[in-house]
């Protein structure tokens, strides 16, 4: 079984790549790293005008209609370059989350970049489960508060995981409506925003089945697992070849710090996990792009791998620029804020790694 993409899909990451790297340098990240803005939004425009944003959106709803393998290529270059836009909580989530439940309504402006959107779901530094979600939804208006949100504080709608009675479901929020107030909470990555979102009684529009909301998550968290996998792939590739470089270009005792055992080993080792998480997001790529009854384990795997790489490809690049690495004109650390920031943004490695072994049992049983 081939898993590679097509010419035309490696015509469309070269396509990419070339973009971002005239749109997205390093200077880019850094204003929005160390300034007031929240993201590029020149950059988020011209990424709409390509018609990124609506790549896996049908043809029929305003997209190009081309699918979710086309948009794991696109994701993989967008991690490469650390791309300060809200393009996962937007078409990982928010555009998934409208067609897995049925709402097209939105679709054409998504695919337009008119809205920005994201995915309500915790309610603190607890890990969120059905039963622990306290928002409420009576006679159709919601109340409660959701922190952290991905870009909740640039966002125009949310999808809110809120209870109605004893059920679970998800509803669609406008949040530019008044009873919504938001605050923007510092993390790790500036560079991707977070917001606490309160709601008081904002009227909210049903979406899906009542009391799907929780199975809804579950599958979409595990679609935008395999698309956040391509980002974090990009991202660990960079750190790898810029650590190889610099192994190779800096010299102590008259040789490069390349050939040292203790370089050489640490950069093999990444290597491997990097191959490993590329490997894992091809198997989900297909899942995802097909439709296939393995998503559910594929998902997790990639999402576990992906982790793991990026994570150990940061960490290890900063290891091997040495001390210039720690310091904040390297790049090491732009890496490693959004390694840390990924790795979380769907639920920890051990939650899915839990998840992983519950599924893997669960299809032992089946079969």
């Amino acid at each position: 079984m081939n898993f590679d993409f097509s010419d035309d899909q490696h015509l469309l990451r070269d396509q990419a790549r070339r973009f971002l790297a005239d749109r997205c340098g390093r200077e880019k990240v850094r204003a929005i790293l160390e300034g007031q803005a929240p993201f590029d939004r020149a950059l988020w425009h011209g990424i709409a005008e390509m018609g990124w944003t609506g790549i896996a959106i049908p043809e029929a709803d305003g997209g190009l209609g081309l699918g979710h393998l086309e948009l794991c290529v696109v994701a993989e270059e967008l991690g490469r370059v650390l791309a300060p836009v809200p393009f996962a909580s937007t078409v990982y989530l928010f555009a998934e989350g409208l067609m897995l439940a049925g709402h097209r309504a939105l679709l054409p402006r998504i695919a337009a970049g008119e809205v920005i959107g994201t995915f309500a779901l915790a309610e603190g530094p607890a890990t969120p489960t059905a039963e622990t979600i306290a928002a409420r939804v009576e006679g159709g208006r919601l109340s409660g508060v959701k922190t952290p949100v991905t870009d909740g504080d640039i966002a125009d709608y949310a999808i809110v995981a809120a209870r109605d009675g004893e059920h679970m479901s998800w509803y669609l929020a406008d949040l530019t409506a008044p009873g919504v107030s938001r605050r923007p909470v510092k993390t790790v990555d500036p560079t991707r925003s977070h917001a606490t979102i309160a709601f008081d009684r904002v009227p909210v529009e049903p979406l899906g089945a009542p009391g799907e909301g929780w199975s809804l998550t579950a599958r979409l968290f595990d679609r935008a697992a395999v698309l956040m996998a391509f980002e974090q792939v990009g991202s660990a590739e960079v750190c790898l070849e810029t650590a190889r470089d610099f192994a190779l270009s800096r010299y102590a005792f008259g040789r490069p710090i390349g050939s040292f055992q203790a370089i050489k080993h640490k950069l093999a080792d990444v290597y491997c996990a990097v191959q490993l998480a590329r490997s894992n997001a091809y198997y989900g790529a297909w899942a995802l792009s097909t439709g296939a009854p393995e998503l559910p384990v594929a998902a997790a795997g990639a999402r576990i791998a992906a982790t793991d790489g990026h994570w150990l490809a940061a960490k290890e690049s900063i290891q091997t620029h040495g001390g210039m690495g720690y310091t904040w004109e390297a790049d090491c650390h732009l890496h490693y804020r959004r390694a840390k920031h990924l790795g979380l943004a769907l639920g920890s490695s051990r939650r899915w790694k839990d998840m992983l072994i519950t599924r893997l049992e669960a299809g032992n049983l089946a079969a």
